[in-house]
């Protein structure tokens, strides 16, 4: 069975993509959880996880003696190894959009990432409201990213046909978007229902809240935990 290294669910987007991707599969794996302390060189963190991947970083798959590191190499290995869960589309066409689409996630929106870190516990709406106010590279950001969302073919559908790693990697943006409550059109509303929805998200939502770790450097808009929880 694999093994899923990941970091706290709260905090960490990258782990949260194969995480709900194996979920919705259905595919087994057992979780291993690696909390964060520090990035320090010396932190507990980061001693466990180069123990398997050498970049220090979480998610790392272990399937047998094979290590697979970094979020995208994980889904395509997963892909490769499962073709009848359809974890890419079928078709030729969407299958390319959706590779584009995950790698431009995997590689872009610099500014939503640096200025909106995911916290699944915390109601950041005042924040949202001055970051959107104060930074025009982060709402060139969301413009891009509602522009791909609007291309999916049903309002009430996923980017490209049936749920995929495309899904997966666009759902920690979801995470920010409503931690942040950044202003989006309509449209961009119902896909964020549609994967709000999904089971493996609203577990995943679960299990975050339930850890009830504060983790400073990865809090730059709280001073304690109780502050400014989701009701």
């Amino acid at each position: 069975m694999y093994q899923l290294f990941i970091g706290n669910k709260n905090y960490s987007t990258w782990s949260m993509r194969p995480w709900i991707l194996l979920k919705q599969a259905g595919i087994p794996f057992q979780e291993q959880l690696i909390r964060f302390d520090s990035f320090d060189a010396d932190s507990q963190f980061k001693t466990e996880i180069l123990k398997l991947n050498p970049t220090g970083k979480v998610p790392a798959l272990v399937d047998g003696k094979r290590v697979v590191w970094d979020t995208l190499a994980i889904c395509e290995y997963l892909a490769e190894q499962h073709p009848e869960h359809g974890l890419w589309p079928q078709d030729q066409s969407l299958r390319a959009k959706a590779r584009c689409i995950s790698a431009e996630m995997h590689s872009s929106f610099q500014a939503l990432r640096n200025l909106c870190p995911m916290n699944v516990e915390a109601d950041l709406t005042h924040i949202g409201r001055q970051l959107w106010s104060d930074h025009a590279q982060l709402r060139a950001d969301v413009a891009r990213i509602e522009q791909i969302w609007s291309q999916r073919a049903t309002e009430d559908g996923f980017l490209c046909g049936e749920f995929s790693i495309a899904d997966a990697f666009y759902a920690p943006v979801v995470m920010r978007f409503d931690c942040y409550q950044l202003p989006l059109s309509a449209s961009s509303q119902n896909y964020m229902q549609t994967i709000l929805a999904l089971p493996s998200v609203q577990q995943w939502i679960a299990e975050a809240r339930q850890e009830q770790q504060f983790v400073p450097f990865d809090e730059p808009y709280r001073q304690q935990r109780t502050e400014f929880l989701k009701v």
